[in-house]
C-alpha cells in the first residue's frame, strides 16, 4: 500500500505543478482588464454575498498568491506526503478555481483532478477519524470506480456513434488536430485500418472494469490508457489529460491488487 501512497502523491503533485504553472502563465489573461477578467465573469454569481466574497478572492493579486501557494503545496506534498491541512487547503482551493473558469478549465483533467482530490480528502478525513490505513483504502477505490466507470461510459457512448462505428471518427478528430489535416496518403485515410483504430479503443474502454480481476491485466489496460492520453497529448496539445489520468493508475492497479486476491480467496 506505501508503494501505491507515495505514487499517487508524487503524480498528483507533478501533475498540480504543471497546472499550476499553467495558470501562473495565463495571469495577463485574467487580469481586470484582460479577455478573462473576473469583473465580466462575477456576473454568473447571482448571490450578492458571495459575489463579495469571491471579488476579493479573485482579485489578479489574492489570485496569484493563491497560485503560489498551491505550487508550494504541490511541492510538499511531493516531499512530505499527504496531510488533512494540506489536502484540505488544495480542495477548496481547486474549488475556487473551478469558479473562477466557470466550471472548467480543461474539461476532463479538471474531473480527475478533482476525483484525486476527493479521494485524498477521503483518505484524510477517514484516518483521522477512524485508521490511516482504511482512509486509503477507501481513498484507492473511490478513485478507482471513478476512472474506472469514466473509461466504460466512453466507450459505451463511442458505440452509440455511428462515427466510431464506422472509423470516421478518428480522421474527423485528428483532421481538426494539431498537425492536421491528415494527408492524402496517411494510413489513417484507410477506412479499414481507421475503423480497426476506432474499435480498438471503444472496445478497451468498455472492457476496463475487466482490469480489476488481475494485477497484469490492469498493468495492461493502463499501459493503453497511457499510450491513449500520450496520443491525445501529442495530437491536440491536452497534456494535463495525460498527468491527470496517469494519477488514477495506482489506484487501480492496488484495487485489482486486492480484488483479485480476495476472488482467489473465495474460491
Amino acid at each position: 500500500m506505501l508503494t501505491a501512497i507515495r505514487a499517487t502523491e508524487m503524480l498528483f503533485a507533478l501533475s498540480l505543478l504543471i497546472q499550476t504553472l499553467e495558470y501562473l502563465r495565463l495571469s495577463k489573461y485574467t487580469a481586470d482588464d484582460a479577455f478573462w477578467s473576473w469583473q465580466l465573469q462575477r456576473a454568473d454569481i447571482p448571490n450578492a454575498p458571495v459575489r463579495a466574497l469571491l471579488d476579493v478572492l479573485f482579485k489578479p493579486r489574492m489570485h496569484q498568491l493563491h497560485l503560489w501557494l498551491r505550487l508550494t503545496a504541490a511541492v510538499v506534498l511531493a516531499v512530505q506526503g499527504a496531510s488533512l491541512p494540506l489536502i484540505g487547503f488544495l480542495f477548496v482551493g481547486n474549488l475556487l478555481i473551478l469558479v473562477r473558469w466557470r466550471g472548467a478549465f480543461n474539461g476532463g483533467s479538471d474531473f480527475m483532478t478533482l476525483v484525486v482530490l476527493m479521494g485524498l480528502l477521503i483518505s484524510q478525513v477517514v484516518g483521522a477519524l477512524s485508521h490511516a490505513q482504511m482512509g486509503w483504502q477507501a481513498c484507492f477505490w473511490y478513485i478507482a470506480i471513478q476512472s474506472i466507470t469514466s473509461y466504460f461510459m466512453s466507450g459505451a457512448v463511442k458505440l452509440l456513434r455511428p462515427e466510431w462505428r464506422n472509423g470516421s471518427a478518428m480522421t474527423i478528430f485528428l483532421n481538426g488536430a494539431i498537425y492536421g489535416p491528415l494527408s492524402a496518403k496517411h494510413p489513417l485515410r484507410n477506412k479499414w485500418l481507421a475503423m480497426m483504430g476506432s474499435w480498438g479503443f471503444v472496445v478497451w474502454e468498455i472492457l476496463f472494469p475487466v482490469s480489476l480481476l488481475d494485477p497484469r491485466l490492469a498493468a495492461v489496460f493502463c499501459a493503453v490508457a497511457a499510450f491513449f492520453h500520450f496520443l491525445v497529448f501529442w495530437f491536440f496539445g491536452l497534456n494535463r489529460f495525460f498527468w491527470a489520468w496517469l494519477c488514477s493508475f495506482p489506484a487501480i492497479m492496488w484495487c485489482s491488487a486486492q480484488f483479485s486476491a480476495r476472488f482467489t480467496s473465495m474460491n
